[in-house]
């Protein structure tokens, strides 16, 4: 079913975005008032300090030369054209706006709207938004209905040969009675790859290994919603997914980036499974704030009314910058 289930959700997301693209969009702008004014006066702490996160603007700035009218967003890459479209189609539509759609490790010039950015250092021009949603939050959850207990006392981990940290990973699990870890595919010797495992599989584990890859570590959503203990060293880059807030030994089990402590850490949670419980009950709680459809929207919104007020291109409401400031 979840094979089946991944191309109807791909299906459905476009069917579903096509539809808002082909309404009238003037609606969306009527509505935007009602959202703002419903925030000014009932600031929500949580919707506070995710949009002061995601958006860490605090000066007026102009748009570069290439920022491009709301009216005439780009369509490639179309997960990035309808996941930006969604929320801009709520501003006028000459509103311009700077943005790079796909895995950004760098910190742009000019404030830009991207999907990641590096969590250490001046990192405010990245102003995050949710892109690629669909492949990070839909897609690869699944139901997890087996109890911690009940799961295989193993690390687990599969993926692409892709970078140097999976591949340190990869060596400092070899030989391991703790973990079953591999390569998929890549160019690597035989004694590295493992057979392909499904998320429902790995789920089958009571730890599961975390490691970024282009930028972040698209497993990590899914481990979260799980019921099983993410084992990953701290994490470099973040998403709307706000890694750069998750705390070691409370959202997840600290790893050493080279990996020599991989057994020691799942020995020592295989001693102390009440431990690893409540990580798991905070990664999960963590997981759950991203969950609502409606503070999703009211989120995306407030992001990106923060940029164009700051640029200049929309009125601002004095409440709602100083709830946001």
């Amino acid at each position: 079913m979840q094979k089946l289930s991944r191309p109807v959700r791909r299906v459905a997301y476009y069917l579903r975005n096509m539809t808002h693209d082909g309404m009238p969009q003037w609606l969306y702008r009527r509505r935007l008032p009602v959202l703002l004014e419903h925030f000014a006066r009932h600031p929500s702490p949580d919707i506070v300090e995710r949009v002061r996160h995601c958006n860490r603007l605090t000066s007026p700035f102009r748009p570069s030369a290439n920022a491009r009218p709301i009216a005439r967003l780009p369509m490639r890459k179309s997960y990035y054209y309808y996941d930006l479209k969604e929320y801009a189609r709520y501003f006028q539509r000459s509103c311009r706006l700077d943005f790079i759609f796909g895995d950004v490790t760098d910190v742009p010039s000019c404030p830009t709207l991207v999907k990641s950015r590096p969590i250490h250092g001046e990192n405010a021009n990245s102003v995050l938004m949710n892109f690629d949603k669909l492949r990070h939050f839909r897609l690869g959850i699944v139901p997890d209905d087996l109890a911690f207990a009940d799961k295989r006392p193993m690390a687990v981990w599969r993926g692409d040969a892709n970078n140097p940290r999976r591949r340190k990973l990869v060596e400092a699990a070899l030989g391991s009675r703790l973990c079953d870890v591999g390569f998929t595919t890549g160019d690597v010797p035989d004694q590295l790859r493992r057979p392909r495992m499904s998320v429902a599989g790995q789920l089958g584990y009571r730890y599961v290994i975390s490691v970024e890859g282009n930028d972040v570590a698209t497993n990590l959503k899914w481990i979260f919603a799980s019921g099983s203990l993410c084992l990953m060293p701290a994490p470099s880059y973040e998403t709307w997914f706000m890694e750069g807030t998750l705390q070691p030994g409370v959202h997840y089990a600290a790893l050493k980036p080279d990996f020599s402590d991989l057994d020691e850490v799942v020995a020592h949670y295989e001693s102390h499974p009440d431990e690893a419980r409540q990580i798991i009950a905070n990664a999960n709680a963590h997981f759950r704030r991203f969950g609502d459809a409606a503070t999703e929207r009211l989120v995306s919104l407030l992001v990106l009314y923060k940029f164009l007020a700051l640029s200049g291109q929309i009125e601002p409401d004095e409440r709602i910058m100083a709830a946001l400031a």
